[in-house]
């Protein structure tokens, strides 16, 4: 893969492209505070002893490769203190992580972030629609991973779109547990031999949540634990940049033939709901002043009470005078209204919300 590189202010920065090496030692040479985010799956350290079997005596091909072997929980803590630390030092100030793991390591991940100066905004639970059962039936069917949301640090301004994972979820505030599926089928990457390319690969509707959720297009990625680059070809196709880094040769090849036949989506496609406290603030005397609505015009509430438009963008009714906002929770006895939605005008004898205004006047300015 060609190489490309972004200018950061503190150096280049080589986006789009997997990086070979030691993810602690890569992402130490990299400029400091250019990544928008990171998603990080690192090795889970399950502590396998021995070859777990099906009840037909068939192995189950489990997560018994090098790479996820440490010696010791001190060890364990170690490596994760040392790539957090890594990982810390490239996030801008606003940025943030995800870290995702199992029970065998996530509390001690938790732990480590809260010490390396992360602020825990949510854990998330993936629980699996169809998971692996327990074939020993010894323990509960482990259904679930668990994914942790930080910031750089407390206060800072993280990105997240609410209104789009709102969306996602059919107008419905999106909750902290995931129900999604883990990857099989087509979307299950085969090395040359007909074998699962990589025992853990991550579904990509669960990197589309993430990315959706608490990026922008143009936003850089990260991913110290590349594997076979579901980041990655989420990112491309989101409009976002990346940066991979993975150790593994094969791995490294599945991942770069996955990214190569990955297409990028239009960039109107891109476009997400944004948030309601994003949008540019506009005042209603603006109304008032573009003469979208007149001095001395009648406003009505839900249940037939008037006001009357003031020329300094004001409202009189019932001898209430005061914001769209005051005379609105005035006139019901409320402590407080939004008035946007609260008022209405009359045209053409048709009853229409102010808000429908405010609507033209946030596209004129975002055009």
């Amino acid at each position: 893969m060609t190489t490309m590189t972004k200018n950061t202010g503190a150096g280049a920065l080589p986006i789009n492209t997997i990086l070979d090496g030691d993810c602690i030692e890569v992402m130490n040479s990299l400029p400091e505070a250019s990544v928008d985010l990171i998603f990080a799956d690192p090795p889970y350290n399950l502590q396998l002893r021995s070859d777990l079997h099906r009840p037909d005596n068939s192995k189950v091909d489990a997560v018994d490769d090098a790479w996820d072997q440490f010696s010791s929980f001190a060890a364990y803590d170690k490596f994760t203190q040392d790539w957090l630390k890594a990982a810390r030092r490239l996030l801008k100030p606003n940025g943030a992580i995800w870290v995702i793991g199992s029970y065998h390591n996530i509390f001690r991940v938790g732990a480590a972030l809260q010490n390396a100066g992360f602020w825990i905004l949510n854990d998330v639970v993936w629980r699996k629609s169809n998971p692996m059962p327990n074939f020993r039936g010894k323990r509960f069917t482990n259904a679930h991973e668990t994914m942790i949301w930080a910031s750089k640090e407390e206060g800072a301004k993280y990105t997240f779109n609410y209104e789009a994972l709102k969306a996602l979820n059919e107008g419905v505030q999106m909750r902290s547990d995931w129900v999604l599926p883990i990857c099989t089928g087509h979307e299950r990457l085969k090395d040359d031999n007909g074998d699962k390319a990589h025992p853990t690969q991550k579904p990509e509707s669960l990197l589309h949540r993430v990315l959706v959720g608490s990026t922008n297009p143009g936003d850089v990625v990260l991913d110290p634990f590349f594997g076979t680059g579901t980041t990655g070809a989420v990112a491309k196709m989101l409009g976002r940049e990346f940066i991979g880094i993975e150790r593994d040769e094969g791995y490294r090849k599945v991942a770069q033939k996955r990214l190569d036949s990955t297409r990028r989506y239009d960039r109107e496609a891109l476009i997400v709901s944004a948030s309601k406290r994003a949008a540019p603030r506009v005042p209603f005397g603006q109304l008032v002043e573009r003469g979208m609505l007149r001095p001395g015009e009648e406003l009505f509430s839900p249940r037939g009470k008037i006001a009357k438009v003031r020329a300094d963008g004001t409202l009189i009714g019932d001898q209430v005078k005061g914001s769209i906002h005051q005379v609105g929770a005035a006139f019901e006895g409320a402590p407080s209204c939004n008035g946007w939605t609260y008022w209405h005008f009359r045209r053409d004898g048709k009853t229409i919300p102010i808000d429908l205004l405010r609507q033209q006047i946030r596209s004129e300015m975002e055009a």
